[in-house]
């Protein structure tokens, strides 16, 4: 037996994305946005309302970055969701962050989050909210890289949205091999 809930923006796992534009001045801004994922091999789609500051910062600059959020930082990630760039003009520096300009983008990369997607305007849609960007490199810190030089999620923390409880939670217990275990299946 099942029961049934209607229309509701339930998914697991729902990524918690920190997204973050400069202003016309150079001024970072960011804003936690949760719906969102890739896109196509290369571009990244995610659900920004046109009244933000940051997607009005992503229009006028073309650029943008897409920082996973980390069981690290869930106060300043949830802060910059909680707070307007409109009404608070120093949220970037409340949250505790600091911004360094993309070597590829006119984006700042937040510091403190270790995982960092820099990306070029491709489209935005105001009748869906719907914007996608190119990624044009992934960028990591050292400290969340393994013995092969690769991302460890375990060292990174990713954190998730739980739309239903309104909770964070950590991404972490592997479970499986991806394109392996299914083989026994077959």
């Amino acid at each position: 037996m099942r029961k049934n809930f209607g229309v509701k923006t339930w998914l697991y796992p729902m990524p918690v994305f920190i997204v973050a534009a400069y202003d016309e001045n150079g001024n970072p801004n960011a804003m936690n946005a949760a719906w969102g994922g890739i896109y196509t091999d290369d571009m990244v789609g995610i659900c920004l309302a046109e009244g933000h500051k940051t997607t009005q910062n992503i229009l006028g600059t073309k650029a943008f970055t897409v920082s996973m959020a980390t069981a690290d930082h869930v106060a300043a990630c949830d802060y910059v969701g909680l707070v307007s760039g409109k009404k608070e003009p120093d949220k970037f520096a409340k949250a505790g962050f600091h911004a360094v300009k993309s070597e590829f983008v006119n984006a700042p990369v937040i510091e403190e989050l270790l995982m960092t997607l820099e990306c070029e305007l491709v489209s935005y849609d105001q009748e869906s909210n719907h914007l996608v960007g190119r990624i044009v490199n992934v960028s990591a810190a050292e400290e969340i890289l393994d013995e092969n030089g690769q991302i460890d999620p375990a060292r990174l923390k990713p954190i998730t949205y739980d739309p239903i409880h309104h909770h964070y939670l950590v991404i972490g217990e592997k479970v499986g091999n991806a394109f392996s275990d299914g083989k026994a299946l077959k």
